[in-house]
């Protein structure tokens, strides 16, 4: 099989001579990890050595994906757990497809428009036991290894278990999080008995930390299964411990929720496929940015520079203007997701963009952006190759864990509206607009890379500058993370990554208001590439992140 246009573009970057950088200039540098047979790059080096340690035990990259994602609830709560959703696009290596899972959960059954009315709210809550769905993640996890696995889900949480029960070492990046919701966390009394030093203070980087409680509840769903949660005496406890907190789910929510195989959205880009998980999600508009951007001579323009950076920015104002207004749950959108990527759709909103003046407000809505997530990318010796993301939502979720459980619940009712008439309006079993988007690319019907961004709504403009970095600007994986990102906030405010004073000056020109970069989240990017033989993975440098293999 031919190797792909990329991977010729990048086979040219990966031959340059070792001289071409100064040992100062490659002091500190990551350097994109080539591997034979398996790749793994997750946050966190706990899940990455889960996932290889996974697959050296006859599990494939599917089992691998959610032993990580279980470690990653250990080791990095305030992110992902299995109080959160999962997302997946899987490609099988033995029939050539590509598959999607959505396991994101619905509102309780109690969960109406009247009845947060009732208690006072005028907008939706954002944390707190109302703001809780049912927690999809479980369910995600066992109808993956069930479906691609070789191994079992109790061999799959095995890790998990084992770094809950003896313990691990905080990490640096994850620490200091952890202590920025140390607060938030000591107002609930299972929060602050689950991750609180003493129920005082969040553990410093480099403590020791252990979580027996979620120990016993893995234990739990590895011996009954994840029914024991969607229905059973898991289930009752925690819709036990959430009624009496004001909390809106019921053991029949629970019982009643189900995963959905879905089939993944694309674009076609310069001689590739970019695939993007339908909505809820906000996929969609990363490949609507990519579509607005296509004509464009990007690579004229240079990379960060004025041009280029106001051109992408006013491209994310239009995707998220539609992302804002049309999507929801899918059963209650207004539109097909399709035609927000039509040729006729997509030009229009292209000649919007003026090349000299920053828009403030494009269309109606507002972008949600806050949000704590893991992304993570596994492949095997088989030429299996997982993009999987698991999130709670914001830190911690809704701030609450149900006493004796060991776990975080999502807050994802936060992303429904009260408006009325909105196809996004709160209602009973319903599922919210959804941030949580993996990514892949494929050429030719042949598997390229699988790829996603945490974090919000930086996720969707992380998708697409990744992307350029790799497609249109030839750099390798870890270049492609490394590089300075931007991220629209909201009106004419965007964060710069390590912006020059000229380039900050010609965007203020064109009427952007750039704020402090130092205070804004760029997300988190994990990165796996197909070579003609073997794998080459990357991991974020923001974040504790870490890629191997073997």
């Amino acid at each position: 099989m031919p190797a792909p246009r990329l991977l010729l573009a990048l086979a040219a970057v990966a031959s340059l001579p070792v001289s071409t950088l100064s040992q100062e200039q490659d002091m500190g540098r990551r350097s994109t990890v080539y591997a034979p047979r398996a790749a793994a790059a997750t946050s966190q080096p706990l899940a990455t050595a889960a996932a290889l340690e996974i697959m050296q035990q006859g599990g494939n990259a599917i089992d691998g994906a959610v032993a990580a994602a279980a470690v990653l609830n250990v080791v990095e709560p305030h992110m992902t757990g299995m109080g959160g959703d999962a997302f997946s696009i899987v490609w099988w290596a033995e029939t050539g497809d590509l598959f999607g899972i959505d396991a994101s959960g619905r509102s309780g059954s109690g969960m109406t428009v009247e009845a947060l009315r009732a208690r006072g709210h005028e907008r939706m809550p954002g944390s707190g036991p109302e703001a809780v769905t049912v927690p999809g993640a479980v369910s995600g996890w066992s109808a993956l290894v069930e479906r691609f696995g070789k191994l079992t889900l109790a061999e799959v949480l095995a890790p998990a278990i084992r770094i809950a029960r003896d313990g691990f070492p905080v990490t640096p990046v994850i620490a200091r999080q952890w202590g920025g919701a140390a607060e938030r966390l000591a107002g609930d009394e299972g929060a602050r008995a689950t991750y609180l030093v003493d129920g005082e203070r969040a553990p410093r980087a480099g403590e020791w930390m252990v979580n027996p409680d979620l120990a016993r509840t893995f234990q739990r769903i590895a011996d009954e299964g994840p029914d024991v949660l969607y229905g059973g005496s898991l289930g009752r406890e925690l819709v036990d411990g959430l009624a009496a907190l004001g909390g809106f789910l019921t053991l029949e929510d629970l019982a009643a929720h189900r995963i959905r195989w879905v089939e993944p959205l694309s674009t076609d880009f310069r001689g590739y496929t970019v695939w993007e998980l339908p909505p809820a999600g906000q996929g969609i508009a990363a490949l609507e940015m990519l579509e607005i951007l296509e004509p464009f001579d990007l690579a004229g323009m240079g990379h960060n520079s004025a041009d280029y950076l106001h051109h992408l920015i006013e491209a994310k104002k239009l995707a998220f203007a539609d992302l804002n207004r049309y999507v929801s749950d899918p059963e209650t959108m207004e539109i097909d997701p399709n035609a927000l990527l039509s040729p006729g759709y997509v030009d229009a909103r292209r000649a919007l963009i003026d090349p000299d003046v920053a828009a403030d407000r494009v269309g109606p809505g507002r972008a949600v952006t806050d949000s704590e997530t893991i992304y993570l990318s596994v492949a095997d010796a088989d030429g299996n190759m997982v993009s999987f993301i698991n999130s709670v939502y914001s830190s911690f979720g809704s701030g609450v864990v149900i006493p004796g459980l060991g776990f975080a619940l999502q807050n994802r009712g936060a992303g429904f509206t009260l408006e009325d008439g909105h196809p996004n309006q709160v209602a009973p079993r319903k599922r919210p607009f959804h941030t949580i988007i993996p990514g892949f690319v494929t050429q030719d019907g042949e598997p390229v890379m699988a790829f996603g961004v945490m974090g919000g709504s930086m996720q969707p403009q992380g998708h697409t500058q990744l992307l350029l970095n790799m497609l249109i600007f030839g750099m390798d994986p870890q270049e492609a993370v490394d590089a300075a990102r931007f991220r629209h906030l909201s009106g004419l405010r965007v964060a710069i990554e390590r912006v020059s004073d000229e380039v900050a000056a010609d965007l203020e020109a064109r009427g952007h208001e750039i704020a402090d970069w130092r205070r804004t989240d760029f997300g988190g990017a994990q990165v796996i590439l197909r070579l003609a033989k073997g794998w080459a993975a990357a991991s974020e440098p923001r974040k504790d992140g870490h890629a191997a293999g073997n």
